[in-house]
């Protein structure tokens, strides 16, 4: 019900459909006129997104896990690479994340973000299938379906719409309280949005399939996929309010579907190994309680006798994770050792990001602390992209007691990507460490401001003036990023008033 809804108040638009054949897309879909493009700017939709991720990632079902994060955002990106003028004239950094959610189903928020319930992910049959659930998503920001909702609507409608947002994850908890606050007074517009969301809905799958075949995917894997929803809406069907249904997965839906994809040459595309290992991962993830655990590795444990190398690399994986979960650090490190001697026996040189996460966390709850850096050392040289290999190192070091050499790598790392808040809470905790108050707090107020908490960070820079530590060269920071906070806080107020 959460899933439907907050796709309900974001995927709907005012426009009529494209009639052009998908080979066209990108030159015939309708484009926005001036009139609408001042009602919510890119600029504006971004900072609705990021206003609403805030809260969602306080939100206990959101699956803040890096090695998921990572590969969401990953088979995004190569989505994103055939098709970047999806970015919009300001060019979305688009942000992939996941939410515990039985239901089948994804969302996009205004701005480039998009979420994917771990029931989905699950039900993917391959890679490609997930992929297309993407795609559409994708397509739904590339159309600025949000925008063009609102384009109509004043800009005090967009306060109601974040808090009918949060209204909708509200419900997962309180069903009754979350439908309470997303349709307080909205209930008229809220189904006149549904009606035209039908509209977004055939464009965002014509979009997303050019994107899918471009991108080298199965475009019957969207076929296949969508299949299935229908399927899963009929069940749920008898028990959705009506207002809650956004995503008809309706025949014509997938005829049209069908019908773009027959002339095509039919196109094989191979699963990562990412794959089967993140799906693993989200089943645990997914129910963590003790019962959760055991079905989990039950159904591991049925993987395994497949004996087919993946099934193998993914069920140890699996039982690992469990027994990491658990505790059981040795029989976590005896399954991983397992995966990966069936990966070697596959290809010498095989490695893998996925693996490589779980076995610094294993060294890590070992307290295996030289061991882990050692591990997490590596594992950076062979990811040095990798955002969540690079704070396992940060972690390892820490555990380590090399506060020293874990600064000195946080404070570039901050260089190279500074708005992980992340970096800094890591920066904060080193620096308490070395007891360097000024430091600290001054972590701390980083840390803050990019969590949309401006009050807070300039309490953490007030408390970073008055540590007895403070140098002049800190006073000096501490001055210029108090003068950068207040006015990025005055501008707040002043959108703040005049209904941004």
């Amino acid at each position: 019900m959460r899933s439907a809804a907050l796709a309900a108040l974001l995927l709907a638009c005012t426009l009529p459909p494209a009639i052009a054949p998908s080979s066209a897309i990108a030159q015939s879909l309708p484009s926005l006129g001036d009139t609408e493009r001042e009602e919510l700017s890119p600029l504006m939709e971004r900072k609705l997104g990021e206003q609403i991720m805030r809260d969602i990632r306080r939100n206990r079902d959101y699956l803040d896990d890096a090695p998921l994060q990572e590969y969401l955002n990953g088979l995004g990106t190569s989505l994103l690479a055939v098709r970047p003028e999806a970015r919009g004239e300001t060019q979305y950094d688009f942000f992939f994340f996941a939410v515990r959610d039985p239901m089948l189903n994804a969302f996009a928020l205004p701005g480039g973000f998009i979420g994917v319930h771990s029931a989905l992910v699950l039900a993917a049959q391959n890679e490609s299938e997930l992929a297309s659930v993407m795609a559409h998503e994708i397509g739904h920001v590339a159309q600025r379906h949000i925008a063009r909702m609102l384009g109509k609507q004043k800009q005090d409608a967009l306060i109601p719409l974040a808090a009918m947002v949060l209204g909708a994850l509200t419900a997962t908890a309180s069903p009754d309280a979350g439908i309470a606050m997303m349709m307080g007074g909205q209930g008229l517009a809220l189904q006149r949005q549904l009606n035209f969301s039908r509209v977004a809905e055939r464009e965002a799958d014509r979009v997303g399939l050019d994107i899918m075949r471009e991108a080298g995917f199965e475009t019957s894997g969207m076929v296949n996929f969508f299949g299935r929803l229908q399927q899963v809406s009929r069940n749920y069907s008898d028990n959705t309010p009506p207002y809650l249904r956004s995503h008809p997965m309706t025949t014509e839906r997938i005829a049209d579907i069908q019908a773009r994809i027959r002339d095509q040459r039919y196109r094989q595309h191979a699963d990562s190994l990412d794959f089967p290992l993140i799906q693993a991962r989200v089943k645990i993830l997914q129910d963590p309680s003790q019962q959760g655990m055991l079905d989990a590795a039950a159904g591991f444990e049925r993987q395994l006798q497949l004996k087919t190398r993946t099934a193998i690399i993914a069920g140890k994986y699996g039982l690992a994770f469990i027994a990491l979960k658990q505790g059981d650090t040795k029989k976590a490190q005896g399954m991983l050792n397992d995966a990966r001697a069936a990966l070697k026996n596959g290809a010498p040189a095989a490695k893998n990001i996925v693996l490589s996460s779980l076995a610094i966390d294993i060294k890590l709850a070992a307290h295996q602390f030289r061991e882990a850096v050692e591990e997490a050392d590596v594992a950076r040289n062979q990811f040095p992209l990798s955002r969540g290999i690079a704070h396992q190192y940060a972690d390892a070091l820490f555990a380590a007691g090399r506060y020293a050499d874990a600064v000195t790598f946080l404070r570039d790392q901050a260089q190279l990507y500074r708005t992980e808040p992340q970096l800094y809470d890591r920066l904060a905790k080193t620096y308490a460490a070395l007891n360097q108050q000024a430091q600290q707090h001054l972590a701390l107020a980083e840390s803050y401001a990019l969590n949309g908490s401006l009050p807070a960070a300039l309490d953490q820079l007030a408390i970073a003036r008055r540590a007895p530590d403070a140098s002049f060269y800190d006073q000096s920071i501490i001055d210029a990023r108090e003068r950068e906070m207040k006015a990025q806080r005055l501008e707040e107020i002043r959108q703040e008033k005049e209904g941004y």
